[in-house]
């Protein structure tokens, strides 16, 4: 719903695919170049470069598309564009790599006659901006993070005395020098990013006044996997036994501080967020080793900003929703996805399906939240779901 404001006034129009320019047949109405940032997260490639060149395809067969990705290379990009420009790009859909750097790409396109949508990252002197709120994915991130830390302390000091099962089971010693609230790690994202600084902000909004203690937080560089991993690596050896909880700006540095927490021994890992809903993300949910993510349904931003990019190759004033610093923006909102929510969020919005995320290392995890198996369609005799992720009062009145 909040991408149908786009679709309204939408006569049949659609690219012929990237980089094959106008449909067969169809009059050349103009070019649209599509420019994303990086590989490293899966939904860039998975969801929204496929996405965007097939609802243009619909909308505009005498569309040319032309689609780039600059592997995380601020040079890179700039020559992308440039490459677009020169060969008669009319709109520019731009997800930046470094919105400094892409200042010149807007400067650029502005002088040549083109516009730009500034996709996914706000870009200053944009046409437009299609995107998620990013503070209040923060927000979830860290709302979830005091939540499952409470529920898991809750589980593990049932019937038994605080600092003996549940210590033992997280490596702790009757020799910890903390004040012994829960200590938890923030593993942002790149500091070169306004998103990962709006996640961070949303993040410190929601820890604000919790009884939780920050041991150490980090700028992952690039959104780095690897990076991830080996910070925390590093502060689970500073802070043995301590930390209770990793708050990961997104699913793949989420895996990192997987990765390193199970090296280092820990079972159950710490209470771990996450961001995208990557696949990898839901199996390891239902694995019980990450706690949530937040999904966001890419497939809607990039067609969002398919149709606003063939209404201004076509002349028209698309209505926004909201203005951020002069830039007319449509946010999308998005959703946290717990155990407890795969099945209706993801399998049932057709996200991913139980054949994708059932795998054979993941099926016992699926008959158990009943997924797969013969509880699969069971109703009131099946096992009680477990508890879905907390929704702060703000999501719920959206």
């Amino acid at each position: 719903m909040v991408g149908a404001v786009f679709l309204v006034g939408v006569v049949g129009c659609a690219s012929g695919g990237a980089d094959d320019g106008a449909g067969a047949g169809a009059a050349h109405e103009g070019t649209i170049g599509l420019l994303l940032p990086e590989s490293q997260t899966a939904r860039y490639e998975a969801s929204d470069h496929p996405t965007f060149v097939s609802v243009t395809d619909r909308r505009c067969p005498g569309c040319t598309v032309l689609y780039a990705n600059a592997g995380q290379d601020a040079a890179a990009q700039l020559q992308q564009a440039e490459s677009m420009l020169a060969q008669g790009a009319d709109v520019l859909v731009l997800g930046a790599v470094d919105t400094v750097a892409a200042a010149g790409i807007v400067t650029q396109a502005e002088r040549l006659g083109a516009q730009v949508i500034a996709y996914d990252r706000f870009l200053d002197g944009a046409d437009y901006y299609v995107s998620y709120d990013y503070e209040f994915i923060g927000f979830l991130l860290g709302s979830a993070l005091v939540g499952g830390i409470a529920d898991r302390a809750a589980d593990t000091t049932q019937g038994t005395t605080q600092g003996t099962t549940r210590d033992t089971a997280r490596g702790r010693t009757d020799d910890r020098t903390d004040d012994g609230r829960p200590g938890v790690l923030l593993v942002h994202g790149s500091a070169t990013e306004p998103n990962a600084l709006a996640i961070a902000a949303g993040t410190r909004r929601a820890l604000e006044g919790e009884d939780i203690d920050v041991l150490a937080e980090y700028y992952t560089p690039d959104w780095s996997p690897d990076k991830a991993t080996e910070w925390t690596e590093a502060m689970l050896t500073r802070y043995p036994g301590q930390v209770d909880g990793i708050l990961a700006a997104n699913d793949g540095i989420a895996g990192g501080a997987i990765a390193a927490a199970k090296a280092a021994g820990l079972d159950p890992v710490p209470v771990t967020t996450g961001q995208d809903g990557e696949l990898a993300a839901v199996q390891r949910i239902l694995a019980g080793d990450q706690y949530m993510t937040v999904y966001k349904a890419t497939d809607q931003q990039a067609q969002t900003a398919a149709e606003l990019a063939v209404r201004l190759l076509r002349g028209e004033d698309p209505r926004a929703t909201a203005v951020i610093d002069g830039v007319p923006t449509q946010l999308l909102a998005p959703r946290a996805v717990g155990a407890a929510d795969v099945e209706h969020v993801i399998v049932d919005g057709r996200v991913y399906s139980t054949d994708e995320i059932c795998v054979p290392a993941y099926v016992a995890a699926c008959e158990r939240a009943g997924l797969i198996g013969p509880d699969a369609d069971a109703d009131a005799d099946a096992a009680p779901a477990p508890a879905p992720v907390p929704v702060p009062a703000r999501e719920a009145a959206r």
